[in-house]
């Protein structure tokens, strides 16, 4: 096992969204394709690094499976804002065929994340660790904005 499948396993085991990220992965695979598969590789395809997304077309369509890892990533980000305060969030993705649009996170009546979606087809970060420290500034931001508005938030 070389270093950086020890940092990997280490970043995927100690993280919280990363996790969350797997077991939406998991939860979705309705013909136990990934059952076999470890939580690293299952991961892999968050991690694009920038030489990577200059080689990806923006031409096209977003493809089917880009879009599963859109919506995997803000499911997470979901449970985790769910876990930490104990109010259901729902996930929208609205996405044109260009590769543009929003992903939402409302709770009760309250929106609490809202990040634009530009380039979907390069969608992506550039190690496991960015991916992580990524979904919890967005948890973080939605867990402040649920303490800040609780009533709307309770629906």
């Amino acid at each position: 096992m070389s270093v950086t499948e020890v940092e990997s396993t280490f970043e995927v085991a100690s993280s919280p969204f990363l996790k969350a990220i797997v077991n939406q992965i998991r939860a979705n695979d309705s013909y136990g394709t990934y059952r076999a598969w470890s939580d690293e590789l299952l991961l892999k395809p968050y991690v694009v690094t920038k030489a990577q997304k200059r080689e990806i077309s923006v031409d096209g369509e977003v493809d089917p499976i880009t879009k599963g890892r859109i919506l995997a990533f803000y499911r997470a980000i979901a449970t985790r804002v769910e876990e930490e305060t104990g109010q259901l969030c729902q996930v929208v993705i609205d996405l044109s065929h260009e590769g543009f649009g929003w992903a939402l996170v409302f709770c009760g009546r309250l929106l609490v994340v809202a990040r634009t979606l530009r380039d979907a087809q390069r969608f992506g970060f550039d190690t496991l660790e960015k991916t992580a420290l990524e979904g919890e500034k967005i948890v973080q931001n939605g867990v402040n904005a649920i303490q800040k508005f609780p009533d709307a938030a309770k629906g």
